[in-house]
């Protein structure tokens, strides 16, 4: 049985946690394929919020989860977020691919001063997630097959220090010693090693068996190295293709991919935000659906749905079906509007270009619709108020891909799915 990719669409924080959390409880394994701790899915179960970084958000439902080889892992984080599940009762079932990259101290130090010497910000969030990337580019990382051989680790790190102290005190910063880094990183080198594995072949396996796969990815589309706003992006690939490189699959492996949205927009950090909102209208927005990150805790920059981008994600991503969140934040304000098209030049553009220059001057076509107060209770789309209908089919019909999850509140109940 091929696997259900979920995707952001936008430029992250679109509530895929929630989704995958959702549908985790009809899969056997939970995937997560690109980024780092820079990522952050927020779960609400019975109250309960949970806040993962790394491990999926298949954990809530003691569900087999994955680190697949695209991941970048943070020793530390990773172990934290054990003994958070731990705390709580729940059974960690964990296997991290022997090729998944380690985020270390210089990487930290390198990202933060990479920023701060900047003339042009990104808007990183400094958790070392870009210098680490690099340095699988570069061939100088560490794996975590490495890692968890103390040995190899050692012998690794001499290795790598020689250039980090060079790139390091380019800044004027010094570059922590191999006894200082083996000080703070051995007890996770150690209690880490019981995970180690080969996510490939875990999931190749589970598909052949007829085992359900859900891949989960971290950001958003419009946040890829490639196809996002560079150089206002990640480091990793938040795409299908990311995913099926980042785990190691084939194309055939994949039966549907789901495009997670909000019914409106947000984006963290610098880099162009066509339908952005400024005053009271975005930050009622901001405080109703707490966009804060969960990484950062940074304000989140608020505009309205943005269509040309969800176009773009589809036609790239292949997306089959879509899932829109927040849709609940909307209620009660008087007017909405979603961007159809943009306008460069004199020009309608249905497709956001590729030039993140040309982005930046690009204004916004909008379709004005109706407000709407959503009911204290959904089981049905016919429980929607015909206005809210109205803006979610206009969704669907220009994306031509039809909306199957929505999405009105933070718990999982809090979900309607459409046949």
């Amino acid at each position: 049985m091929p696997a259900t990719l979920v995707l952001g669409m936008q430029f992250g924080d679109e509530g895929k946690g929630k989704v995958v959390d959702f549908l985790a409880s009809k899969a056997d394994i939970v995937v997560r394929f690109n980024g780092g701790n820079n990522a952050g899915h927020t779960v609400v179960v019975a109250g309960k919020t949970y806040k993962f970084h790394l491990i999926p958000s298949g954990a809530v439902q003691d569900k087999l989860c994955c680190l697949a080889s695209g991941v970048a892992v943070n020793p530390k984080v990773l172990l934290e977020e054990i003994k958070m599940l731990q705390r709580e009762g729940k059974e960690v079932r964990l296997i991290v691919d022997a090729r998944a990259q380690i985020i270390m101290p210089y990487h930290i130090l390198l990202d933060g001063a990479k920023e701060a010497s900047a003339n042009k910000k990104i808007g990183t969030t400094k958790r070392g997630i870009g210098p680490c990337y690099a340095d699988r580019a570069a061939r100088t990382g560490i794996r975590f097959a490495e890692f968890v051989d103390l040995e190899r680790f050692k012998e690794r790190l001499k290795a790598v220090l020689l250039f980090k102290q060079k790139e390091l005190s380019a800044y004027g910063i010094n570059c922590p010693s191999e006894e200082e880094i083996l000080k703070e990183y051995e007890n996770a080198c150690r209690k880490l090693r019981q995970y180690l594995g080969d996510v490939s072949l875990v999931v190749r396996d589970a598909l052949k068996e007829g085992r359900q796969v859900l891949l989960e990815g971290a950001q958003g589309f419009f946040l890829d190295n490639d196809f996002g706003t560079y150089p206002y992006v990640t480091s990793s690939h938040p795409t299908t293709g990311g995913a099926l490189t980042g785990i190691g699959i084939a194309h055939n492996a994949l039966d549907r991919a789901i495009g997670v949205a909000k019914a409106y927009c947000t984006r963290v950090g610098s880099g162009p935000f066509v339908t952005e909102l400024a005053g009271e209208l975005a930050d009622t927005i901001r405080e109703k659906g707490k966009e804060y990150g969960t990484t950062t805790g940074r304000p989140r920059r608020i505009g309205w749905l943005d269509l040309v981008m969800l176009r773009t994600a589809s036609r790239i991503n292949g997306i089959d079906e879509l899932a829109i969140t927040k849709l609940d934040v909307l209620s009660g304000i008087e007017k909405l509007k979603i961007c159809y098209a943009y306008k460069l030049d004199g020009k309608e553009l249905k497709e956001v270009p590729a030039d993140t220059a040309l982005v930046e001057r690009c204004k916004p076509i909008y379709k004005e619709f109706e407000g709407f107060e959503l009911p204290a209770e959904l089981k049905k789309l016919g429980d929607l108020p015909a206005q809210a209908r109205e803006y979610l089919k206009f969704i669907e019909t220009e994306l031509n891909v039809p909306i199957k999850i929505i999405s009105y509140g933070p718990g999982r109940k809090d979900t309607l799915l459409i046949d």
